[in-house]
């Protein structure tokens, strides 16, 4: 997957990445933080790949885009846990 930094100020962040899942699922992690003003993407075309923009109030942008990225691998890992015991 590639990322690529268009901005990077200290209380916002626009990524662009190529897959329009993964925005999502940071995008809601996102926006779960009491500290994130804005956590959204948008889509030019179909063609295109997504630019998740992220605005902060009292923590760094990119230390929210971090903080939702570890969120989500922990519930992916709780998650896969739980589906192995389940077999």
């Amino acid at each position: 997957m590639e990322i690529k930094i268009l901005k990077d100020e200290k209380n916002e962040l626009e990524v662009q990445i190529d897959n329009q899942t993964v925005a999502e699922i940071v995008r809601i992690y996102l926006n779960k933080d009491d500290k994130v003003k804005l956590g959204v993407w948008k889509k030019e075309h179909y063609s295109k790949p997504v630019v998740l923009r992220i605005e902060t109030d009292g923590k760094t942008a990119k230390k929210a885009l971090q903080d939702a990225i570890s969120n989500v691998q922990k519930d992916l890992k709780k998650y896969g846990d739980e589906f192995k015991k389940a077999k």
